[in-house]
C-alpha cells in the first residue's frame, strides 16, 4: 500500500452518527467533525436559500451553484462536455490538488499510455469518476453532488489535501438535466406547505417518466448504444480519462434500505476479471464501516447485476475499471411512509455523499492494487482474443451509407479504431467490397469493449437477468459482418489475419457534398439509405410530387443504364406545381444534406423493355401525418422510441395524444396511427371510430408488441370464445426456492432472433437480405392470417432462432414459425402488426427501416385476388 489515511480522517469520514429527519439538512450536518471549512465559501444553504432535502434543487440553481463553487476554488475546474435536447449544458467537474491542476493535461495522457505500455508515473493520482444523477426521478442521486463538491472546495486540513494531492475526482453533475427538470416541476406542483408522507399523494408520482430523457429513454442503459446526446457526452469524457474506479449514484423503491456494489456473484459479463469483484468488494467495506456506525440498514450482492454492459456502473467494469452501483430507498416528494419505515431526501442525500467519500477512500487504500489490475486488464484483453482465434471483424452496410456512418460513430466513441478494408475479401459465402467495407483489428486497447459489441452469446451460467441478455450491436444495426481468423480467408491469407487488409484509418473527415447534375426529365433516390426516408419527407413538404417503385426496374441516367431495386423513389418533372429548376434546386439540397446518391434520369425507361417509370409499378407517395399514442398503458420507453426516430431522427412531426383522450379528434388530420408496445387496448368508442378510419378513410394502424396482439384480434379477428379450463388438468406443486430457476424457462431475456423478411413486399424494400434480426423480449406470438398468403410479411424461422441472448427451448419452440410482421389491407385502409420493438433503445437500425416501410409504403400493400385454398 502506497498511501495511508490518517486515522482521524479515516474516523472522522466513516463512523459519524447523525439523527435522520424528514425536514431538510443544513449543511452542517452533511460537515465533518474535526475539519475546518473555509467560511468564504459561499454555502449550499446560503445559495438556495434553504437546506438540502427541502425539495429538489433545479438545474439551473445547480448549474449556478456548483459552476461558482468552481470559480472561487483552484481545487475545482469546470468543462461543459454536452448539451441535452432540451439544450441544458452537461457539467463534469474535475477535483484535485492545484498542483495536479497546473499538469492536468500530462497527467491524464500520462494515465492513457501507461494503460497500452507506457511509462508508469510514480505517485501517479487515482482516477475516479462519479455519476451524480442518471434518473431523473431520483433526486437525491443529483443532489448528492452539491454537498460532495462542497466539501472539497471548503474542508481545510492536511488530510483533505493529501486526498486531493492523490486523486484525481471526476464528477457529472447532472447526467440527465431534462428529466430532472421534469421531475422538479412535478415536485414543486404538488408540494403544499406541508409535507405529506401518503405514498398515493401525486408528489410521489411521476416515477417513469421523469427518470428519463427528453424523448423518454432510460439514459442509464445508454453507455452502450449512446444514441442520445447526453450519453454521447459522457461516454467520449469517460474515454478521454479511462477513470480506474467509476460510482453510480441511484435510488430505488421506498421499501427498500441501501444497496452498494458487488453485484449478484453469478450474473456477471465473463468479460469482467473476477479480480474486480475482489477489489470491490474491498472498496465495500469503507462503505459498511459507514453505515454500520450509523445503524442503517443495507444490503450488497443480491438484486442487482453486472451482465449488460451498457449501464453506467457495468460499462467501466467492461473498460478496464471497477464500477460501483449506489441504490437509496426513495422519498419520492421529499419524504414517503413505507412498509418498511420512513424515507426522507435529506438522509438519501447525505447518506450517497458519504459513500462518495467512502469509495475514494476505499479506493486510495488499495491504488497501486487498483492501477495495476487496470493496466494488467488492457494487457491481458489483447491476449485473450488472439487466443480465442479472432484476428479482427469486418462489415459493411452495403448501399446505406447512413447506417454506416452510425455505427462507426459508436465505434469511435468508444474509442475503437477502425480502418478501411484495404481491398475486396471473401469471407464463406459474402464478398465484402473495399468501397463500403471496414475492419476492426483485435490487436488495440480496446478488444474488450470490440468483443463486447460485436460477439454473440446464447448460453449463461444463469438464466436470470436484471436487463437484456443480448445486445450485439452489428445485429441490431442489421449490417453483414463476419470474424476473421484462421480457417475464415480463402484469398491467400494463409489461415492467419492479414494485416495488409488495414487500410487508412477511418476519421471524422469532411462531409461528402453529392453531385446532382440537373435533369431535363427527373430523379431517382434510392431507397437502400435510411435517410432516404427523410429526404423523401422534405419533398413531399414541398409539394413536390414522388412515386414509389413497386418492383426492380432498369432506367438511363446522366451515367448510364442503372438499376435499382423495389422502393426507390422517382421525382418526375411531369406534372410537378414547381419549375424544374426549383425542383433540382430541392433535390439537390436534400442529397447534399444528408449525403444520400441522388440520380438524375434522361429518360423513362432503360435500354431493355423493363417496366417505364409512368407505368402501373409505380405509386404516388403520400405525406404522412402520424398520430402517436401514449400513456394510458402504452410503455412511455417503447413509445418516446418511436417519437424520437420520427422526430429527432427523420424530421417529421408527430401528434402526441394520450390513449384515453381520443374524443373530438378530426381523423381525417392523420395517416397513421401508431400504437406502441404495452396495453394498445382502445376503449370500444374509441376503437369502432379507429375501426371505420381504417376501412373508410384510407387510414393505416401500426401496432408493435403488445398492442399488436390486441389490434390483431380487434381489427382482423372474428370474435372467439375463451377456453374453458381442462377438468382433467393435472394440479401442479413446486417448493418455492426453485421459483427463479423455472421462472427463467418462460422468460425471454431480451434476446435478438432471427427473421425472415420477405424485402420484395412494400414493407421490406430496402433491406438488403431476408434475415433481419429483431429484439425480442415478449411471449406473445401473432396468429397466422386466414385466406391470405400475402399477409406475413416476416415469420421467425424454424431453426437457427436465436442469434445471441436468452430464450429458453420452450420460448423458441413457440415462437419458431410464427408471425413477426404482418400488413393486411383492411377497407380502404390498412393494419400493420409488428411483433417486437421495431426501434428498441433507439439502436436497431435494421428492424426501423420496416417502421419507416409501413409509413411510406402502406398504401401499396393490396388484398389476394386469387383462391388459395387448394394451394
Amino acid at each position: 500500500m502506497r498511501f495511508a489515511f490518517n486515522d482521524c480522517l479515516a474516523a472522522a469520514l466513516l463512523t459519524v452518527t447523525l439523527t435522520a429527519t424528514a425536514t431538510a439538512a443544513p449543511i452542517e450536518d452533511f460537515k465533518l467533525p474535526g475539519l475546518v471549512y473555509d467560511g468564504g465559501v459561499e454555502t449550499p444553504d446560503e445559495h438556495f436559500g434553504h437546506g438540502l432535502g427541502d425539495k429538489p434543487v433545479r438545474h439551473d440553481q445547480l448549474v449556478s451553484y456548483l459552476s461558482g463553487l468552481a470559480e472561487v476554488s483552484d481545487r475545482i475546474s469546470v468543462e461543459t462536455i454536452g448539451y441535452t435536447h432540451e439544450r441544458r449544458p452537461i457539467l463534469l467537474f474535475t477535483v484535485t490538488s492545484p498542483d495536479n491542476h497546473a499538469q492536468i493535461d500530462q497527467i491524464r495522457e500520462r494515465h492513457v499510455a501507461s494503460l497500452s505500455g507506457g511509462e508508469i508515473a510514480e505517485d501517479a493520482p487515482s482516477i475516479i469518476w462519479m455519476n451524480y444523477g442518471v434518473h431523473g426521478a431520483e433526486s437525491s442521486g443529483m443532489d448528492s453532488i452539491i454537498p460532495s463538491l462542497y466539501h472539497f472546495a471548503a474542508a481545510q486540513g492536511d488530510e483533505v489535501e493529501a486526498i486531493l494531492d492523490r486523486s484525481v475526482i471526476l464528477m457529472v453533475g447532472i447526467l440527465n438535466p431534462d428529466g430532472h427538470s421534469r421531475r422538479i416541476d412535478h415536485v414543486q406542483s404538488f408540494s403544499g406547505a406541508v409535507s405529506v408522507t401518503d405514498p398515493s399523494a401525486e408528489v410521489h408520482n411521476l416515477w417513469t417518466a421523469a427518470r428519463t430523457n427528453h424523448y423518454w429513454f432510460d439514459l442509464n442503459r445508454q453507455w452502450l448504444l449512446v444514441s442520445q446526446p447526453e450519453a454521447k457526452a459522457w461516454v467520449r469524457a469517460w474515454q478521454k480519462w479511462k477513470p480506474q474506479v467509476s460510482t453510480d449514484f441511484h435510488e430505488m423503491g421506498s421499501q427498500s434500505t441501501y444497496y452498494f456494489h458487488p453485484g449478484e456473484p453469478k450474473r456477471k459479463n465473463p468479460l469482467i476479471p473476477d479480480e474486480a469483484r475482489v477489489l470491490t468488494k474491498n472498496i465495500a467495506e469503507f462503505h459498511r464501516t459507514f453505515l454500520d456506525a450509523e445503524g442503517q440498514l443495507y444490503f450488497t450482492e443480491e438484486g442487482f447485476d453486472n451482465f449488460y454492459i451498457g449501464k453506467g456502473s457495468t460499462y467501466p467494469q467492461a473498460n478496464g475499471g471497477l464500477g460501483i452501483l449506489f441504490e437509496a430507498a426513495a422519498a419520492r416528494g421529499g419524504a414517503v411512509e413505507s412498509a418498511s419505515g420512513g424515507r426522507d431526501y435529506a438522509t438519501n442525500i447525505r447518506t450517497h455523499f458519504r459513500t462518495t467519500l467512502s469509495t475514494i477512500a476505499g479506493t486510495l487504500a488499495q491504488s497501486e492494487a487498483i492501477a495495476d489490475y487496470q493496466r494488467t486488464f488492457y494487457r491481458s484483453a489483447a491476449e485473450q482474443a488472439d487466443a480465442a482465434g479472432v484476428k479482427a471483424y469486418v462489415f459493411t452496410a452495403g448501399a446505406d451509407r447512413s447506417r454506416m456512418m452510425r455505427f462507426l460513430e459508436l465505434l469511435d466513441h468508444h474509442d475503437i479504431e477502425v480502418h478501411r478494408l484495404a481491398r475486396d475479401i471473401q469471407v464463406g459465402d459474402e464478398t465484402y467490397a473495399a468501397s463500403e467495407s471496414y475492419i476492426v483489428a483485435m490487436a488495440q486497447l480496446q478488444s474488450t469493449m470490440i468483443r463486447g459489441i460485436f460477439e454473440r452469446k446464447t448460453s449463461f451460467e444463469e438464466n436470470i437477468f436484471y436487463d437484456v441478455s443480448g445486445w450485439t450491436v452489428p445485429l441490431a444495426y442489421d449490417l453483414t459482418y463476419a470474424p476473421l481468423g484462421a480457417g475464415l480467408l480463402r484469398d491467400g491469407a494463409a489461415g492467419r489475419f492479414d494485416a495488409r487488409l488495414l487500410g487508412e484509418v477511418v476519421g471524422q473527415g469532411p462531409t461528402t457534398r453529392s453531385r446532382v447534375p440537373e435533369s431535363q426529365y427527373g430523379y431517382v433516390i434510392p431507397w437502400e439509405d435510411r435517410l432516404a426516408a427523410r429526404a423523401v419527407y422534405d419533398l413531399l413538404s414541398e409539394d413536390l410530387l414522388v412515386r414509389a417503385a413497386g418492383e426492380p426496374f432498369e432506367v438511363r441516367t446522366v451515367d448510364g443504364v442503372k438499376n435499382f431495386s423495389a422502393g426507390a423513389i422517382v421525382v418526375p418533372l411531369d406534372r410537378q406545381k414547381a419549375s424544374s429548376e426549383m425542383i433540382h434546386r430541392t433535390v439537390r439540397d436534400v442529397a447534399q444534406k444528408y449525403e444520400l446518391a441522388v440520380h438524375s434520369l434522361v429518360s423513362g425507361a432503360g435500354d431493355d423493355a423493363t417496366r417505364s417509370l409512368g407505368g402501373r409499378s409505380f405509386d404516388p407517395v403520400e405525406k404522412p401525418s402520424i398520430l402517436l399514442l401514449f400513456d394510458d398503458g402504452l410503455a412511455r420507453y417503447d413509445v418516446g422510441e418511436v417519437w424520437h426516430l420520427l422526430d429527432f431522427e427523420m424530421g417529421m412531426p408527430v401528434t402526441l395524444r394520450r390513449k384515453g383522450q381520443l374524443g373530438g379528434l378530426d381523423w381525417s388530420r392523420y395517416t397513421h396511427l401508431i400504437l406502441a408496445g404495452g396495453r394498445g387496448n382502445l376503449p370500444e368508442e374509441a376503437r369502432k371510430r379507429v375501426d371505420q378510419w381504417i376501412r373508410e378513410e384510407s387510414g393505416t394502424l401500426i401496432a408493435l408488441r403488445q398492442s399488436a396482439y390486441w389490434a390483431q384480434q380487434a381489427f382482423l379477428s372474428a370474435d372467439e370464445e375463451a377456453s374453458e379450463p381442462s377438468v382433467d388438468s393435472v394440479k401442479k406443486r413446486f417448493d418455492y426456492d426453485e421459483k427463479a430457476r423455472r421462472d427463467a424457462e418462460h422468460y425471454v431475456g431480451g434476446a435478438i432472433v432471427a427473421t425472415d423478411i420477405d424485402t420484395s413486399h412494400p414493407l421490406g424494400f430496402g433491406l438488403q437480405d431476408r434475415v433481419l434480426p429483431a429484439l425480442r423480449n415478449t411471449t406473445d406470438t401473432l396468429s397466422w392470417p386466414e385466406n391470405n398468403p400475402y399477409a406475413v410479411v416476416s415469420a421467425y424461422p424454424e431453426e437457427d432462432l436465436l442469434l445471441t441472448g436468452y430464450m429458453s427451448e420452450k420460448r423458441q419452440g413457440e415462437l419458431a414459425g410464427a408471425p413477426a410482421v404482418i400488413a393486411e389491407p383492411l377497407g380502404r385502409g390498412h393494419v400493420v402488426l409488428i411483433s417486437d420493438n421495431p426501434v428498441f433503445r433507439g439502436y436497431f437500425l435494421g428492424t426501423n427501416r420496416v417502421l419507416m416501410n409501413a409509413l411510406f409504403f402502406s398504401d401499396m400493400v393490396d388484398r389476394p385476388f386469387g383462391d388459395y385454398e387448394e394451394e
